[in-house]
Parts: structure tokens; sequence; C-alpha cells
């Protein structure tokens, strides 16, 4: 199964791979979904309903999601994001499993006619409160 347009698949498979992984979502929805069938945001819904199942099956979480309201600290930036979601995965080897699967190929094209923009960052956690996975 190939990855998502974008996967950095270089970056997830070389960095060590010693535990949990922080997948920090950052999106910008379309107005209208591409196919025509509802909004950017109803198209995420879509999206979301086939991806946190398969998320859930690998023994990951969403910890948080959340709507930006604007730059606390920091330059005024000319990017805007409509959405962040963090998603933790036991390792990077389940991320990138995922995101091969059939599974998940069969809903990212809902998330495609979702989002004009989306960054995810891979991030290594140092401290959470949130319990251990």
């Amino acid at each position: 199964m190939s990855l998502p347009v974008h996967v950095n698949e270089a970056l997830v498979r070389d960095l060590p791979d010693n535990g949990p992984v922080v997948m920090v979502n950052f999106l910008r929805f379309r107005e209208h979904s591409a196919d025509g069938d509802g909004t950017g945001w109803d198209a995420y819904l879509r999206y979301s309903a086939n991806t946190v199942p398969l998320i859930k099956a690998l023994g990951g979480a969403i910890l948080w999601s959340g709507k930006p309201e604007g730059v606390a600290i920091g330059p005024p930036s000319t990017v805007l994001w409509d959405y962040i979601v963090l998603v933790r995965y036991p390792s990077r080897a389940a991320f990138l499993d995922m995101v091969t699967s059939a599974d998940y190929a069969r809903g990212n094209p809902h998330r495609e006619n979702a989002v004009a923009d989306h960054l995810i960052l891979a991030s290594t956690e140092t401290f959470s409160r949130f319990p251990a996975s």
C-alpha cells in the first residue's frame, strides 16, 4: 500500500522508535468539500469516523483537539489553522502501519476532500499528564 501524498516516510522511519510518538496535526479546511459533499469539516468528520477506530486498534489515542484562536506569543502568522489534533501512537511503526493500510486508504479520500492544508509534526513525548499507553 502506498503512503498518502507528502508523508515524509524517511523521517518517520529513521527517527528512533523507542516508544510512543505524538503526531501534532495542524489542519486548514476547505470551505466546501472537494467532492461537493458538504463542507470541509463534514468531509473531515467522515475521515475521522474511518480513522479513529484504526488509531484505537493500534493502541493509539486522540489526546486533545481544539480550535486555535490566534497567536498569543510570537509574530503574527499568515498561516491560520482551523483545527489542531494531538494523536499518540505506541510507536512510529504503528503510525506507518496505519497510514499504509488498506483500511486507511479507504478513508483517506475524505481527508483529501476536507483539507486545504494539513501539517503533521512527529513529536517525542518528554512529559505528559496523560496516562501512558
